[in-house]
């Protein structure tokens, strides 16, 4: 009896080069500024969202992880307002504010499921950070506490503990999600094929991507230090370049 199932098409993806990353950033920066409102509002959130995260974690240290896996939830969903704008200068229009805000309406149930999976990996982030806490203080320390045992040359074994967690779960997540979003928006793609796509994306690209990752990780850092006022333009401005690494590494 013949097998009347047809094979899923695997999705093309392009040969990258170490300059594309920068060519990512450049085009990222003349969409920001050919939209600049539009920027400087999503930019505020994030700018919003960090100040919020070191006042919780300040305050009341507690409840640091359960925002922070809302926070990080929330910055993937943020930047679609970021894409749909690319989206729209990329096709000749002018982008629109409103429709930047409805980006998802169009793709509700498929970002919704990759949204599901993005908190699951941020809670078990979460989660194992706080069994590694327990296992190595008595009770959890505040803010000043957690700096000091970071810093703290006895609490070595701890520390590179914490960062291996780190390590392991932002990788899994920067792996699924390194153009997992912009192609749901774009394309009648489900959320596990894109997932896939960008996990395979990262595999066989790997050192493309991790310059791409370390990039984006060393100017958010840089961003966050002038009191997070610096992710009001870098926020956008890598959401724009996201947009653009996903249609340089995904043949349509």
């Amino acid at each position: 009896m013949a097998d009347d199932a047809t094979p899923r098409p695997t999705i093309e993806l392009r040969a990258l080069a170490f300059a594309d990353p920068l060519r990512w950033l450049a085009a990222g920066w003349r969409d920001f500024r050919r939209a600049p409102g539009i920027g400087l509002f999503y930019g505020g959130c994030f700018a919003a969202m960090g100040w919020a995260l070191l006042q919780v974690y300040a305050h009341a240290p507690a409840y640091m992880l359960a925002l922070s896996a809302g926070f990080l939830l929330m910055g993937p969903f943020l930047c679609l307002g970021l894409y749909r704008t690319s989206q729209r200068l990329e096709q000749g229009q002018r982008p629109d504010f409103g429709d930047s805000l409805l980006a998802w309406d169009t793709r509700t149930a498929q970002l919704g499921i990759f949204g599901f999976v993005l908190l699951v990996l941020e809670l078990l982030w979460g989660r194992a950070t706080l069994v590694l806490f327990a296992v190595s203080f008595e009770g959890m320390p505040d803010f000043k506490g957690s700096l000091a045992a970071l810093l703290d040359p006895e609490n070595l074994g701890f520390t590179f503990a914490w960062l291996g967690i780190g390590a392991i779960f932002a990788g899994l997540i920067y792996a699924i999600s390194a153009v997992s979003m912009p192609m749901i928006l774009h394309r009648q793609t489900d959320a596990i094929s894109a997932a896939l796509t960008s996990l395979r994306l990262v595999l066989t690209q790997t050192g493309v991507m991790l310059w791409w990752g370390l990039l984006i990780t060393v100017l958010v850092l840089l961003a966050m230090l002038p009191g997070f006022a610096g992710l009001l333009v870098v926020g956008p401005v890598l959401g724009h370049a996201s947009w653009h690494a996903y249609r340089g590494a995904v043949v349509d």
